[in-house]
Order: C-alpha cells, then structure tokens, then sequence
C-alpha cells in the first residue's frame, strides 16, 4: 500500500481547512493571516503543527472568570463613572485627572479600568530597594499574600522570597504564589514544596498538559503583581531572581520601575490577581471577599490599573499608548527594552514628531534577545529622520515599561512596545494621573538620560552593512518576535 497517496490528500485537506478558519472564521489582522496561509502553503505538515501550537487563537475564549455579585458591583461602578464624568460631577483631587477626562473614559469603556484618586505612590527603580521593600511588607502581612510573577528564579533572591512566604504560612497567614509555568520553567520541586509543606498554595499558569509540549506555549502571563492584606499593592517591570539585583555579569546593573501603591487601586490589583488565580487554581476565590473600603486618606494621586491579553482582541494597553502619545502637547517620553511598534503605534508617534513635540526613546545598549535588539533599532532609525531623539542607556540592562507625558500622566507596568506585548502576552498596566508624580517620574528619566549617549541621526546612518542587514532580517520577522 503507497501511504504517501492517503497522507498527502490528508496533510493537503487539513492545510486547507486551516486556511478558511483563519481566513473566514478567525479575526485577524491582515498580516497576521498572509503570515499563517504562507507557512501552511510553504511547509505543508510542519505549519499544520506550528499552527496548532503557535497560532491558536483565545480571543473567543472566556478565561476569566467573576463571581455575579462582584461583576454587577464592577459594572454598577464603571456606569457611575461614565455617567460623572459625562455630566462634570466628578471630584478631581487633581488637575490631570480633569485634563485627561477622554482618556480615562476610554480604559473604563474598553476595559472597564475604574478610577481611583486616593492612592499613595512609591517608586523604585532599583532592584535591592524593590525586594527589601517587598520582603519586609511580606514579614508583616497580617491576613493574606497574593504574589504573581512572570519570572521567579530559583536563586538567592527566590529562596529568599520562598522562605519568608514559608514562614507566613506557618503563622496562619494566606499564602497564594501564581507563576507562569514558562517564564518559571526553572523553578524546582523542592521550592514549589517548601512554601506548600507550610500551607502555602501554589499555582502555575497555562502549564504544559502533556510531557514536553505546551500547547499554550505563545499565551505566557506577563504580569507582575503583589497584594498583601488588600492595602499594598505592587506593579511593574522587576521579576523575581538574582540577576534583578545587577548580580548577573552579562547584563550587570538592572534598571527598572515598580510602583508600590497604598490606597484604592489595590482593590483592582486584587481583582486583576484572583481573576488570573481562578484561571489557574481549582479552588476558586471570591473577588468580592477581598475588596476593602478605603476610608484613611492615603495620597491624591489619580489610577487606573488597564489589562489586556489573548483572550481580547481589543488590545487595551496598545490603545492606552497611542491615545497618550496622541493627547500630548509637550513631550512624550518612552524607556523599554523592545521597541518594535506595529504600524499604528508607529504612526502616533511620527505624528508627535510632525506636530514638534518633544520625543524621546530610551533603549538599552546590550541585546537580552539579539533579532528584537535589531528590530528596535530599525524602528528608532525612521523617528531619528523626524527628529526623536534616541538614548542608548549605559549603566546596565534597561528593563522598564515607562511612558510619562507632559508632567500630568504615565504608565508604568509589564506591557513592552511590541506585539508580543500587544497581542499575545497577559500584561497589566498602572496609568497615573498626577502633576506632583509624574514629575518625580520625569526627573527619573532625565537623570537616566545622565547615564546614556545620545544616538545622532548622523551615527545612525554611519552603521556598517553588516548591521544593515540584521535590522533588516529581524525587521521582516518582527511581526512573531
């Protein structure tokens, strides 16, 4: 019997029932369907299987789930917003908060993001001051703790954290560590078991089902989040291991941003977090049994904590950005370690170089992955010709999510400016309105820019072909980096 007579009109009907799903039933991007209909006709088999693995899409899936009274009080919440700002009866603690009043509606109509005013900021940009913070907020955690980390080594720093989650358990405390199972793929046994021996619970997301392949490998949980007792909350870039404190030779000094945030917003920090445990863990939690009234006045700092990911095809976060870049009347400033904008990010922020704004793009100067490293340098050459200006950060690895605009609002979180982050990734964002903030934040950059070298449209143009060349390979392959 020929088998190749029965498995090629096999391999060629399956080929072309992918085709029409992605086509028709699936909603794509143009780009992205040229992109699967090309590997299914080029590589016939092999696209069958890197479809099923690297292009299934969740946006019709329904991954996060709300207890009934929870989601009718969200909904009741967001209405009144709406509804306050749509008439001017809404309390402004801060000027900015009125001066964007279209951008806070839209994150409450696109993602239901609630504003809060009374909120009280730290800020840490370095690693051993993050943990140590962290670490003395966990040893006197009272109630709960909710940690959730893309990253979390199973080094000096993990063990660290471990131990002390450990020890709260023992003391009664509930103790809940959510970790994406390939961003973790590290973490071993014994680490996983020295927090659950003392009552701890852990969970991993989106873990491979079957033995060496991970179905939901493209799908990862970007996010970075710590509520203790539903009154501090922590977001932002820094994830959990050694090399986060500069002890790694290659990248050596880690500069990154995380907030710590007392007040209201830890309330939708909570929320974000128990929706992702319930999406991993069998036993689920009710969000309504961790929300607190926030009567103490803690600061007047105005925020809103915006989400996306796979499941939506909204992309919330990417449309926060340009819609920031957009609303700008002075500058826009941008720290992140990719930079490979889709077309329309691409375009917000030519049109803030047309319109004489202020530009400037902090990268780093070492790849952490080479093709996104020359990507983003192909990207940053075409605003260097409208005027941006470029630093290459060189006091170690830049790790962080910032964008800060006009001394009034900013965004600090996990989202990068790429795709990955746009459409594949769980990220979760903390938008900022507040004059006496975002200036701190402002000041931060600038003194950034103390430990960075401006790149000149006039160096750029001066990079041998061999760099020519990487950008342009990793150019044509950024739309799957």
């Amino acid at each position: 019997m020929n088998y190749m007579s029965v498995i090629v009109p096999i391999i060629f009907l399956l080929n072309t029932v992918l085709a029409i799903m992605i086509i028709f039933l699936e909603r794509r991007n143009v780009s992205s369907i040229w992109m699967w209909v090309l590997v299914l006709t080029l590589l016939p088999l092999a696209g069958f299987f890197l479809y099923i693995i690297f292009g299934r899409n969740l946006s019709k899936s329904k991954l996060f789930r709300w207890d009934e009274k929870s989601y009718h009080l969200l909904k009741r919440l967001v209405a009144s917003q709406l509804t306050s700002f749509r008439e001017g009866r809404l309390e402004a603690e801060d000027k900015a908060i009125i001066k964007y009043k279209d951008f806070i509606i839209m994150n409450l109509t696109n993602n239901a993001s609630l504003l809060t005013q009374n909120n009280k900021l730290d800020v840490y940009i370095d690693g051993e001051e993050k943990f140590q913070s962290l670490l003395t907020d966990i040893d006197q955690a009272k109630k709960h703790i909710h940690i959730l980390y893309y990253i979390i080594r199973d080094d000096d720093l993990g063990n660290k954290l471990a131990d002390a989650l450990a020890k709260k358990a023992d003391e009664g405390v509930e103790v809940r560590l959510l970790y994406d199972d390939l961003g973790s793929r590290s973490l071993s046994k014994a680490f996983v078991q020295k927090i659950k021996a003392s009552g701890g619970e852990v969970e991993a997301f989106f873990p491979s089902k079957i033995p060496f392949i991970n179905l939901t490998i493209n799908f990862r949980n970007h996010r970075k989040l710590v509520v203790i007792d539903g009154k501090i909350g922590y977001i932002g870039g820094f994830n959990v291991g050694d090399e986060y404190l500069g002890l790694n030779e290659k990248f050596g000094y880690w500069r990154d941003t995380h907030l710590r945030i007392m007040g209201e917003a830890v309330n939708n920090i909570q929320t974000r977090f128990i929706q992702d445990w319930n999406q991993a863990a069998r036993k689920e939690l009710l969000i309504k049994d961790f929300r607190l009234p926030f009567h103490h006045p803690y600061g007047q700092c105005g925020i809103q904590i915006v989400s996306s990911g796979p499941d939506s095809q909204l992309e919330q976060i990417k449309k926060a950005y340009i819609k920031m870049i957009l609303s700008a009347k002075n500058y826009v400033y941008i720290q992140s370690p990719y930079f490979i904008p889709d077309e329309s990010l691409l375009d917000a922020l030519k049109i803030a170089c047309f319109s004489g704004l202020d530009v400037r793009i902090m990268i780093p100067n070492k790849p952490d992955h080479p093709f996104v490293y020359w990507a983003t340098f192909s990207n940053i050459g075409e605003l260097l010709k409208l005027g941006a200006k470029i630093y290459i950060y060189e006091n170690g690895f830049l790790h962080c999510k910032t964008i800060i605009s006009d001394d009034a609002i900013a965004s600090i979180g996990t989202a990068n400016i790429d795709v990955r982050s746009f459409r594949l990734n769980f990220e979760v964002n903390a938008f900022l309105y507040s004059e006496k903030e975002v200036k701190k934040l402002s000041e931060i950059f600038q003194h950034d820019m103390d430990h960075s070298r401006e790149l000149t449209l006039e160096q750029y143009e001066q990079r041998s072909i061999k760099i020519r060349f990487k950008e342009s390979v990793s150019r044509l392959l950024s739309p799957i980096l």
